[in-house]
């Protein structure tokens, strides 16, 4: 394949990229807007959901607040039925943050046909070996991201 061809493809798939990334960026307002949160808020929801509970502390790393940013978000998500706070059976000094039902099921209704039908219509298509390398492709641009 020659360069040029390279070339034309790599600028495409910017371009794609940052197309995909600008329709990610529109259904979270979205959601956002649906849940009555912040886009910083949704963040954190998004968090809870991949863990089954989570540190106040934790969340201030990985959202980059301060712990009292922290309170005042849990405060309002709280107050919205969305996190609940607990103390942590490990350690009753510390307090566990955990999403509720009414936000998981709030949230799946955006995002849930979203993986549906991304599993059905678009992931059903790739082989193994071509999924192999879409989830390379997607693990090194995040760890540019990230080292960014």
């Amino acid at each position: 394949m020659s360069s040029e061809v390279l070339d034309d493809l790599r600028k495409e798939l910017g371009l794609e990229v940052q197309a995909h990334q600008a329709a990610v960026d529109a259904v979270d307002a979205a959601a956002a807007a649906y849940l009555q949160v912040n886009r910083t808020d949704l963040r954190c929801l998004e968090i809870l959901t991949q863990n089954d509970s989570v540190l106040p502390s934790q969340l201030a790393v990985q959202l980059g607040l301060t712990t009292g940013s922290v309170t005042t978000m849990l405060d309002r998500l709280e107050r919205l039925g969305y996190v609940t706070r607990s103390a942590d059976p490990a350690d009753r000094r510390k307090v566990v943050i955990r999403i509720t039902t009414k936000a998981t099921r709030k949230a799946a209704k955006i995002y849930g046909p979203i993986a549906l039908e991304g599993e059905r219509d678009v992931l059903s298509r790739y082989s193994a070996a071509e999924l192999r390398v879409l989830l390379d492709y997607h693990r090194r641009s995040r760890q540019l991201q990230e080292h960014h």
